[in-house]
C-alpha cells in the first residue's frame, strides 16, 4: 500500500525534461531513509511495531485510524475509548487542522485558511512561517522530500514518521515548479485574497530578500548542470567501453574542468608562473582561482602530488566486477572447464596462465548466469501479467473463496520453472521489476511476485483467463555450449542496456502497462517533435496523465501539455482547452484543483501573451468542472489580478469572457461586490476589444447573477443612474463624455434583461405555459442583440416561451393595467422620471451626448413595445414639455424646450415606430417647437440637435422638409426666417434631387419674402448648395441668386447681408467648385473690399475688415491663377491692409506679410516661367523645394566620403 500512497511512487525517479535526473534519484532515496528513520525512531521509545500507536494516521490498514484521513493522530483513537468513557472527544484546536493540512500537503486549504485567519485577525504563527519560508515553494537538490517543512513542529516526529509517505510530489507538491521566486511574503495580499486589503511590506525589504533567494536559486540549478554534467556520457560511446575495455574513455567535461585546476594550481605552487599564465590563457573559459567554477557541490580533490602519493593504495581494475550466487553445482561447473581442475593454482604458474584460466572460469560462469537470467526474465514476465489480471479481476469481480483449489496449468507451470538460488532470484527479479515498472511503477518491491500470498497465488488461474500464454520455440538438435551460442547471438547488435533499448525489448501486456510505458516516454518523444505537429500529441498526453497511477507522473505530463507549443495559435489554444476540458470531465473537480489549476497559476505571468491567453481561456473552460469554493475564490482571484495587470489586449478580452463564464457558475452572495467592481474596470478599459467582449459576455452574464439576487432594480441599475447623475453635476465646465458614455452604454445592455425580468415576475407568468399554437414574434419586435446573451428569447429560455409572454405582456398593458406588477411599476415611477431628469441636466450642443441618450431610449422603448411607449413613456415627457403657445414667454421663452429634452424625445421616441401616425406626431412636433422657439426669441440649439441627429439619417430627409415647408409658409417672419436657418443643417447627406425639388424652391421663395431677415437667414443655405451640389443648373440658379444679393441696390446699405455673404464666401470658398470661385467669389470679395475702404462708420468698416480678413485668409491655400492674382486678390488685399491700417494694427502686419508673399509669387512665376503655364503655387513649392535642398547640401563639405555618408541609414 506504501507504494500507491502519493508521492511515493515506485522505483527510480521519474524521467523530467525540466530536472536532472540526479534530483528524482536524490528524491527517492531520501524518502527511503526518512521511511527507514521513521521507523527506528518508533522502535527507540517503545512503540509496539503491531500496535495501533506505531502506524501512520494515513495507512488504511492501522486500526486506530480514524475513518476521516485528514484528522490528526491524536484524535485517532479507538471508538471504544470514546464511548466508554461517555465524554464526547475534545475539539481540535485551529493549530493542530493547520498542522494536519500542511502534513497531509493540502497546499491549497491551508492557505485558503490563513488568509481567513489573517482577515479576522487571528494569525497562525504555524501558517505564517511555512508559507513565508520560500524554502517549503522550491524544489532544492538534495533535499529530501518526505521531511517535515520548516516552522512545523513535529512534522517528523513520532506522531507522523510511523508509515508517514512523502508527499512532496502530490498535492500541493504541484508548487514545485514556481515560474519566479516570490514568496507569500511578497505578495499583495489585498490582490490575491478574496476581498482583503493588508498594506504591502517594505518594498525594499522584499527585494533583498527575494534577490538572496534568487541567488541560492541559481547555485541550486548550477549544481543540478554539474551533476548532469557528470554523468554525461554518449550511449554508443558507454557500450564501446563496455564490449572493449582496452579502449580509455573520454575525459568529460567536468573531468577536464577538475585536471585543469590541480594542474595549474600545481604549476603555481612549483614556481612555473609562466607556464601557468600560457596554460590560463589556453583555457579562458575557466576561473582557475575558484574552484566553484568547476563544481558547486562537488568537494575539491587533494592537489597532484597528494594523489600520486595515494595511488599505490589503491587497487585499479580494468573491469567491473560483481558479486553473485549461483546455483550451479561446483562438480557440474569443472565438467564444463576440465581445464580449471587439471590445473593446480600454485604459486609457480607463470602469471599469463593465471589469467588465461581466470578469464576463461569467468566466461563460463557468464554464460551459465545469462541463460539463467533469460530464463528467470521469462519466467517474471508472465507472473507479472497474471498478477495484473488478478489485480483487476480483484477489483472488479466478488473476491473467490478460499476453496478454490489451484489449477493443473499453475501447477505445470511451477514444475516448469528452473530452480534456482533464492536469493539470486529475488535480486533478479527485484532488478527485472525496477526496470519494467520505470519511474511510474506503482508495484511495490516488497510485493514481488515471488511473495505472493498464498490465496492470491490459487486464485491466479481463474482470474487470468485472457493472460498472455508462454510461447516455446523449437530448440535447434547441436551440441554447441550456451557460451558459444551467446557469443554468436550478440553480433546481432541489439541494444538492450539504454533506456530506449529496455523500452523496445519488452512489450506491454496490459492497460497499465501501456499507461507506465507511456508515462516513461513522452518526456522523451515531446521535445523531438516538430513546434507546428505538437498538437497531435494532446490525446495521447491527456490519456496517459488521466489513467496514470502517479501523481507525480501525471502533473509532469500536465507540466508538459501547457508547456507543449511556446507560442500556440487559436487553434492550438482550442484544441489544448478541449482536451482540458475532456480531462475534467474524466476526473473530477477534486483531481481538477490539484493538477490542473496549479499549471494555470504557474504561467499567470509568462513572458508570452499566447501563454497567458490559454491560463485566461482555461479558467473559462474548467469553471463548470471546479469545486464551487475555488471557483468563486482562488479563480476568480486569477482573473482578477490578470485584468488589472496584464498588458495585452487579448489576453484581457479573454479574461473578460472566463469572468463573464465564472459569473454564470458562482453562488457566493459575498462576491457580488467584487464583480461589481470588475464591471466598472471592465467597462472602463482603454482597449476597445475589452469594452466590446464586457458588454456581450460579461455584463449579460453578471446582470443574471443580479437579477437572481434581487438587486438588479435594487441596486445595479440605480448605482449606474447615479454615477451618472454625479458626472453632470462634477461636469458643468467640461463633461467627461467617455465616462458618460461607459455609463450609459452598460444601462443600454441592461435593457434586456430588466425586460426579462418584467416578464418573469408579471401577474400572468403562472399563466404562459405552452399549449396549441404559438404566436410568432415579429422579426422587428426587438432591436438587434449585441449578443446571444443579449437576446431576451435565450434569457426567457426558448422563443415560443417568449411568444407566449409578449402576448399576454401586451394584453395585460391594454385591458388590465399594471396594478400589483411591482417590477413594471418600479420603471414607470422611478426608472424613466430619473432618466428625464438626467436628460434635461446635459448640454444641448454635446452631439455625442445626445446621440448615447437617444439610442438608449429607442432601445428601451422598442424593448418594452409600442403599447408601454405609447401610453408611458411618451405621457411623462409630454407633460413636462407642455407644448401650447400659451406657454410662450416673450422675454425667456420656455426653458424645457431650449435643453436636450427635445432632440431626445423626437429622436430616441418618437422615431421608434415609423407608422403613419407616428410620422404625423413627431412633425407635429417638431413644428411646434420651431414655432414657439421662433416666437419666443429662445436659442435654437435644441431645434438644431434634432435636426442634425434625424438628418443623419436619410430615411428622415422628407419628414424634415415638410416640417421646414411648414416654417416656409408661416404667417411669422420670425418661424420662417428660423426655417431658413435649418435648411443649411440639413442640406448635407442629401440627394440632389431632393434639393433640386424641394430645397431650391423653398429657398427661392424664402429669398423673395418682404423681410429682409429672412433673406439675409438663406444665405448660408445658398453657400451649402454651392459646396455640395454639383449640378451645373442647379448651381447656376443659386449663383444668380447671390448676385442679386449683391448688386441690386435695395441691399447696397445692408451691412447684416454684407457681413453673412462674406461670412459664407470664407466658409465654402476653399471647397466650392473652382469655376465658382474664380468668377464670382474672389471677384465680389474684392468689391466688398473696395465698398467698405469708403465706409465712414468704424465700427461697421471694422466688423466688415474682420470678416474679409478671414474670407481672405482661407482662400490663400487655395490655387489661384496669376491674371486672379493680380486683377482682384492683391488688390482686394493692399484695400482690406488700408482699412486695418486705421482700424487694427496687428491684423495690418499679417496683411502686409500675404501681400508680399503673393508678390513674390507672381515675380518669380514672371522671372522663372514667362511662356509656361504651371501655376504660381506649384512654381513656389518647386522653388521652396529646391532652395531647402541646395541649403542642405550647401553646409556639407565637399567630400566625396561624407556627401555619400548623408545617404546611409542610421545603424
Amino acid at each position: 500500500m506504501a507504494a500507491m500512497a502519493p508521492g511515493g511512487g515506485g522505483s527510480g525517479g521519474g524521467v523530467n525534461p525540466f530536472l536532472s535526473d540526479s534530483d528524482e534519484d536524490d528524491d527517492e532515496v531520501a524518502a527511503t531513509e526518512e521511511r527507514r528513520a521513521g521507523l527506528r525512531l518508533g522502535a527507540a521509545v517503545g512503540l509496539d511495531p503491531g500496535s495501533a500507536d506505531s502506524l501512520s494516521p494515513q495507512d488504511p490498514m492501522a486500526p486506530g485510524s480514524s475513518a476521516r484521513p485528514g484528522l490528526p493522530v491524536e484524535s485517532a483513537a479507538p471508538p471504544a475509548a470514546l464511548g466508554g468513557s461517555g465524554e464526547t472527544p475534545a475539539r481540535l484546536s485551529i493549530d493542530a487542522i493547520a498542522a494536519q493540512l500542511l502534513r497531509d500537503q493540502y497546499l491549497l486549504t491551508a492557505l485558503e485558511l490563513h488568509t481567513e485567519l489573517l482577515e479576522n485577525g487571528r494569525e497562525l504563527p504555524r501558517l505564517r512561517d511555512y508559507f513565508s519560508n520560500p524554502g517549503n515553494f522550491e524544489r532544492q537538490s538534495g533535499t529530501p522530500p518526505g521531511m517535515g517543512a520548516p516552522g512545523i513542529p513535529g512534522a517528523s516526529g513520532v506522531g507522523s514518521a510511523g508509515g508517514r509517505e512523502p508527499s512532496t510530489t502530490s498535492g500541493g507538491g504541484q508548487l514545485n515548479r514556481a515560474g519566479s521566486i516570490s514568496t507569500l511574503d511578497s505578495l499583495d495580499f489585498a490582490r490575491y485574497s478574496d476581498d482583503g486589503n493588508r498594506e504591502t511590506d517594505e518594498r525594499v525589504a522584499v527585494l533583498e530578500f527575494e534577490l538572496r533567494k534568487a541567488k541560492e536559486t541559481i547555485q541550486a540549478l548550477r549544481a543540478n548542470l554539474t551533476k548532469a554534467a557528470e554523468h554525461e556520457v554518449p550511449l554508443q560511446e558507454r557500450k564501446n567501453y563496455k564490449s572493449s575495455p582496452e579502449i580509455q574513455e573520454p575525459i568529460k567535461p567536468l573531468e577536464k574542468r577538475a585536471l585543469n585546476f590541480l594542474v595549474n594550481e600545481f604549476l603555481l605552487k612549483n614556481n612555473y608562473k609562466l607556464t601557468s599564465i600560457t596554460f590560463s590563457d589556453e583555457n579562458d573559459d575557466q576561473d582557475f582561482e575558484l574552484w566553484d567554477d568547476v563544481g558547486l557541490n562537488i568537494p575539491k580533490p587533494p592537489d597532484l602530488l597528494q594523489l600520486y602519493r595515494d595511488f599505490g593504495n589503491h587497487q585499479v581494475t580494468g573491469k567491473d566486477l560483481v558479486d553473485v550466487a549461483s546455483g550451479v553445482d561446483e562438480d557440474e561447473l569443472e565438467a564444463l572447464t576440465p581445464i580449471l581442475g587439471n590445473v593446480p593454482p600454485t604459486l609457480d604458474t607463470s602469471q599469463p596462465i593465471e589469467n588465461s584460466l581466470l578469464v576463461q572460469k569467468l566466461e563460463d560462469k557468464i554464460s551459465l548466469l545469462n541463460n539463467e537470467k533469460w530464463s528467470l526474465m521469462e519466467q517474471i514476465t508472465r507472473l507479472e501479467s497474471e498478477m495484473d489480471i488478478l489485480k483487476t479481476e480483484h477489483f472488479t469481480t466478488p473476491a473467490v473463496g478460499d476453496s478454490v483449489q489451484p489449477s493443473h496449468r499453475d501447477s505445470e507451470d511451477s514444475r516448469r520453472s528452473p530452480v534456482v538460488n533464492s536469493s539470486d532470484q529475488d535480486k533478479n527479479k527485484d532488478g527485472h521489476l525496477e526496470a519494467l515498472g520505470g519511474p511510474g511503477s506503482s508495484i511495490p518491491k516488497e510485493k514481488a511476485t515471488g511473495s505472493l500470498p498464498k490465496k492470491e497465488r490459487e486464485e491466479m488461474p481463474l482470474s487470468s483467463g485472457p493472460s498472455k500464454t508462454v510461447v516455446h520455440f523449437n530448440q535447434p538438435n547441436r551440441k554447441l555450449s550456451p557460451a558459444f551460442h551467446q557469443a554468436l547471438l550478440s553480433f546481432c547488435r541489439m541494444s538492450a542496456d539504454s533506456r530506449l533499448g529496455s523500452e523496445v525489448s519488452r512489450i506491454a501486456d496490459s492497460e497499465k502497462s501501456v499507461m507506465l510505458m507511456l508515462g516513461r516516454c513522452l518526456p522523451h518523444i515531446v521535445p523531438n517533435v516538430l513546434l507546428a505537429k505538437r498538437e497531435e500529441l494532446i490525446p495521447l498526453i491527456l490519456c496517459t496523465a488521466c489513467l496514470h497511477p502517479e501523481p507525480k507522473e501525471r502533473d509532469q505530463l500536465l507540466h508538459i501539455l501547457f508547456n507543449l507549443i511556446k507560442r500556440p495559435d487559436d487553434e492550438q489554444r482550442q484544441m489544448i482547452l478541449t482536451g482540458c476540458v475532456a480531462f475534467a470531465r474524466h476526473v473530477g473537480p477534486t483531481r481538477v484543483e490539484a493538477e490542473l489549476l496549479p499549471q494555470c497559476w504557474e504561467q499567470i505571468n509568462h513572458k508570452y501573451p499566447e501563454r497567458r491567453l490559454l491560463v485566461a481561456e482555461s479558467c473559462g473552460a474548467l469553471a463548470p468542472y471546479l469545486p464551487k469554493e475555488i471557483r468563486s475564490s482562488l479563480v476568480l482571484s486569477m482573473l482578477q489580478q490578470m485584468l488589472m495587470e496584464d498588458k495585452a489586449d487579448l489576453v484581457r478580452e479573454a479574461v473578460i469572457k472566463s469572468l463573464g463564464v465564472i459569473m454564470g457558475y458562482i453562488d457566493d452572495p459575498d462576491k457580488y461586490q467584487q464583480g461589481f467592481e470588475l464591471l466598472l474596470s471592465a467597462l472602463g478599459d482603454p482597449s476597445e476589444r475589452v469594452v466590446s467582449a464586457t458588454h456581450q459576455v460579461f455584463l449579460p452574464a453578471y446582470a443574471a447573477w443580479t437579477t437572481e439576487l434581487g438587486n438588479l432594480q435594487s441596486h445595479l441599475i440605480p448605482t449606474l443612474l447615479n454615477k451618472i447623475e454625479k458626472l453632470l453635476r462634477e461636469g458643468e465646465h467640461g463633461l467627461d463624455e467617455h465616462k458618460l458614455h461607459m455609463y450609459l452604454s452598460a444601462l443600454q445592455s441592461l435593457i434586456p434583461s430588466l425586460f426579462a425580468l418584467v416578464l418573469q415576475n408579471a401577474p400572468f407568468s403562472s399563466k404562459a405555459t405552452l399549449h396549441g399554437e404559438v404566436p410568432q414574434i415579429e422579426v422587428t419586435r426587438f432591436p438587434r442583440p449585441m449578443s446571444p446573451l443579449q437576446d431576451v428569447s435565450t434569457i426567457i429560455g426558448s422563443r415560443e416561451q417568449l411568444a407566449v409572454l409578449l402576448e399576454l405582456y401586451d394584453y395585460q398593458l391594454e385591458h388590465e393595467g399594471t396594478t400589483g406588477w411591482e417590477s413594471l411599476l418600479w420603471v414607470v415611477n422611478q426608472l424613466l422620471p430619473q432618466l428625464i431628469e438626467i436628460v434635461g441636466k446635459i448640454n444641448v450642443t454635446s452631439t455625442a451626448c445626445v446621440h448615447e441618450f437617444s439610442k438608449f431610449f429607442w432601445r428601451l422603448c422598442r424593448t418594452f413595445g409600442k403599447i408601454f411607449t405609447n401610453t408611458k413613456v411618451k405621457p411623462q415627457f409630454q407633460e413636462i414639455l407642455r407644448l401650447s403657445e400659451e406657454n410662450i414667454d416673450s422675454s425667456a421663452g420656455n426653458g424645457v424646450l431650449t435643453k436636450a429634452t427635445v432632440p431626445i424625445y423626437a429622436t430616441g421616441v418618437l422615431t421608434c415606430y415609423i407608422q403613419e401616425d407616428d410620422r404625423k406626431l413627431l412633425v407635429g412636433f417638431l413644428e411646434d417647437v420651431m414655432t414657439l422657439l421662433s416666437l419666443s426669441h429662445a436659442p435654437l440649439d435644441s431645434l438644431k440637435a434634432s435636426f442634425v441627429e434625424l438628418g443623419a439619417n436619410p430615411a428622415y430627409h422628407e419628414l424634415l422638409l415638410t416640417v421646414l415647408w411648414y416654417g416656409v409658409v408661416h404667417t411669422s417672419a420670425l418661424v420662417r426666417c428660423t426655417a431658413a436657418r435649418m435648411f443649411e443643417l440639413t442640406l448635407r447627406g442629401m440627394s440632389e434631387a431632393l434639393v433640386d425639388k424641394r430645397v431650391a424652391p423653398a429657398l427661392v421663395t424664402l429669398s423673395a419674402d418682404p423681410e429682409f431677415s429672412v433673406r439675409i437667414a438663406t444665405i448660408p443655405a445658398f453657400g451649402t448648395i454651392m459646396e455640395t451640389v454639383i449640378q451645373r443648373e442647379l448651381l447656376e440658379r443659386v449663383k444668380m441668386q447671390l448676385a442679386s444679393f449683391l448688386e441690386d441696390p435695395q441691399y447696397q446699405d445692408q451691412h447684416s447681408l454684407h457681413t453673412e455673404i462674406i461670412r459664407t464666401f470664407g466658409r465654402v470658398g476653399p471647397n466650392a467648385e473652382p469655376r465658382f470661385r474664380d468668377e464670382f467669389v474672389i471677384p465680389h470679395l474684392h468689391k466688398l473690399a473696395l465698398v467698405n475702404n469708403l465706409q465712414i462708420v468704424d465700427s461697421k468698416r471694422l466688423d466688415i475688415a474682420i470678416h474679409l480678413f478671414e474670407a481672405y485668409s482661407a482662400l490663400s491655400c487655395c490655387f489661384i491663377s496669376e491674371d486672379l492674382m493680380v486683377n482682384h486678390f492683391l488688390p482686394g488685399l493692399r484695400c482690406l491692409r488700408t482699412d486695418m491700417e486705421h482700424l487694427s494694427p496687428e491684423h495690418e502686419v499679417i496683411l502686409s506679410s500675404m501681400i508680399k508673399e503673393c508678390e513674390q509669387k507672381v515675380e518669380n512665376k514672371t522671372v522663372q516661367e514667362p511662356q509656361g503655364s504651371m501655376s504660381i503655387a506649384a512654381s513656389l513649392v518647386s522653388e521652396d523645394t529646391k532652395t531647402k535642398f541646395l541649403n542642405k547640401m550647401g553646409q556639407l563639405t565637399t567630400s566625396g566620403a561624407m556627401l555619400a555618408n548623408v545617404f546611409q541609414r542610421k545603424k
